[in-house]
């Protein structure tokens, strides 16, 4: 298919936007065959594409003109392609199967950290009534107990009124505020009163300034950049020399041969059935990484260092099908515990910065070296900000640090008729597609050690994930289908103050206005259950994974349900 009939600037410099709309499945079986004809080592087999079959609702549901479920939706699908590559390696394919992606399906998941249900109750609502509270163990330790330190992560005017700053507290706002000369016990009576109180600092200085200030103080941020001001960049023309699906040989290790997959085990069909990770991450990125390879059959252990902040909610989804495990790299017992786990994994997972794991020996060349001695090679996936290499590789950097650099931020404001103002794109999308990008990477990986031998190297980042979804080969919505799709929702206002948080809440009220009685009801079908849970004994429901294979016996699911952080004895587990 080709690219769309684009206009230049409709939303800013650098933008393109669509002539004409093309219904969500259609735009997503295009930019599959974009996106596989980008990506080294990917089949181009037009046989084996052919087999997904896009299904979902014509029109978009998220607000704002970026085609964000559409690329998402192609990267699951390559899940569900490699899947199948990887069911022929194990005599399991069929030249009649099919891959099933449901748009609209792909939307929800892009919300799905917090669509959960307890006991039939919504998770969302029980997090605001502070009934989750006693049900798992609180990483937070305060993280967002303010005003003042909730709205430190947001988008703020400066000195010049035509650039915005994204600013974020990084779950610890403090020395965010004290940089600033705001003190972060002064009371703010409201969340709008704390953004006004920023604002009259970050009003004082410039972006340019402001950049300098969070370099100098090792703190994330951004400029609010638009489209072709990124490209432009060092930064953007450092990552636009990788491919979107970012996965690397490593021809520099002593070679390893092929590696057939685990025998099969009658019980357990999926795709990575018998296949063992190791997932050191944190919050949403590199933890769905993880959930996405448990669904496919993946033995996943996460693991969490205790005295770092994670986000409390996210227990409840993001540890599908995986246990969980407490390891502080600090203690010299509990690096052996790890060391031990991962000489026997086929999969390390890491989301902390460029250079970090290498300081406790689990660096690349440190798995490689791990990987030759055991004859048997590795995937290692690293999951950060800005990408591989470049200026700001080893910056530290979030979504929403990565959708006001790419431009993101800057386009979705001027979809919503704000001539200068800069608003994040309505829900973690750049996090949960990272995720998603990873788990494409990790599967490819395992595919090219199978029929190569060799270890591979994946890289999946937040700004490659916005840079790509504004591409002029993705192309962006019309204003009126923009438009149309926030009189049908009606959602509510959406500015630059608004944490992600906030605006994954009104997302989900529109959705509830039109999809309430069908989509989003727990025994709607969508929803995988599980009877029992950690979560105080109570029924957890989570919305199913995307992928549909048409066995049902290799189809992704989870056969058990998240359990808390650090809620198995690290002393004990093995794989």
């Amino acid at each position: 298919m080709s690219a769309p009939q684009t206009l230049a600037g409709v939303y800013g410099p650098g933008t393109h936007t669509d002539r004409d709309f093309k219904p969500v499945p259609q735009e997503a079986e295009r930019i599959l065959r974009l996106i596989a004809s980008e990506t080294p080592g990917f089949t181009k087999d037009e046989k084996l594409l052919s087999k997904v079959e896009f299904e979902g609702e014509d029109y978009p549901v998220l607000p704002g003109p970026i085609k964000a479920v559409e690329v998402a939706s192609a990267l699951h699908a390559m899940t569900g392609v490699l899947a199948e590559e990887i069911l022929a390696l194990r005599g399991l394919a069929s030249d009649e199967s099919s891959i099933t992606v449901n748009t609209t399906h792909v939307a929800f998941w892009l919300a799905s950290i917090a669509f959960a249900y307890l006991e039939g109750e919504e998770s969302l609502a029980l997090a605001s009534q502070k009934k989750l509270d006693a049900l798992y163990p609180n990483f937070e330790q305060g993280w967002v107990d303010t005003p003042l330190k909730y709205r430190t992560t947001a988008i703020y005017p400066t000195k010049n009124p035509e650039v915005w700053y994204s600013l974020h507290g990084s779950l610890d706002a403090t020395p965010v505020l004290k940089s600033l000369g705001v003190d972060p016990a002064q009371p703010a009576a409201s969340n709008e009163e704390a953004y006004e109180l920023l604002s009259s600092a970050t009003r004082t200085l410039s972006p340019e300034e402001l950049e300098f200030h969070n370099l100098q103080n090792g703190l994330c941020g951004s400029i609010c950049f638009t489209p072709e001001a990124w490209n432009n960049s060092s930064m953007g023309k450092s990552l636009a020399q990788h491919p979107l699906v970012n996965v690397k040989a490593q021809p520099q290790a002593i070679p390893t041969p092929p590696i057939t997959f685990p025998p099969v085990n009658l019980s357990d069909k999926r795709p990575l059935a018998g296949i063992k990770v190791v997932e050191m991450t944190r919050v949403i990125a590199g933890p769905q990484i993880g959930t996405i390879l448990a669904a496919y059959g993946a033995d996943v252990i996460r693991i969490s260092p205790p005295h770092l902040r994670d986000i409390n909610i996210l227990q409840l989804t993001l540890n599908a099908g995986k246990r969980t495990i407490g390891i502080d790299l600090r203690e010299q017992q509990d690096r052996e515990i790890l060391f031990n786990l991962v000489k026997d994994a086929d999969i390390f997972i890491q989301g902390f910065r460029q250079g970090k794991m290498a300081k406790y020996g689990l660096g690349v060349d440190d798995l490689l070296q791990i990987a030759a001695k055991r004859e048997r090679g590795i995937v290692y996936v690293s999951e950060n900000c800005y990408g591989p290499d470049g200026y700001y590789a080893e910056r530290p950097g979030w979504q929403q640090i990565a959708d006001a650099a790419a431009g993101s931020a800057y386009v979705t404001g001027r979809s919503l008729n704000l001539p200068t103002e800069a608003v994040l794109p309505s829900l973690p999308i750049s996090d949960m597609t990272t995720g998603l990008l990873g788990a494409v990477g990790a599967m490819l990986g395992l595919k090219r050690r199978a029929t190569e031998g060799g270890s591979y190297v994946a890289h999946a980042s937040l700004a490659a994930v916005n840079t790509y979804a504004l591409k002029p080969e993705v192309g962006l919505y019309p204003r009126n289908t923009v438009e149309e799709n926030s009189k049908k929702f009606a959602f509510a206002e959406m500015r630059g103050a608004h944490h992600v948080l906030d605006l994954l809440v009104t997302v989900y009220h529109g959705w509830k206005r039109v999809f309430g009685e069908s989509y989003l009801r727990e025994e709607s079908g969508w929803f995988q259950s599980f009877e029992k849970s950690a979560f105080g004994g109570k029924r957890l429901s989570v919305l199913k994974p995307v992928v549909r294979l048409s066995d049902s016996e290799s189809t992704p699911s989870w056969r058990t349900p998240s359990v808390p952080y650090c809620f198995y004895d690290k002393t004990a587990t093995k794989f």
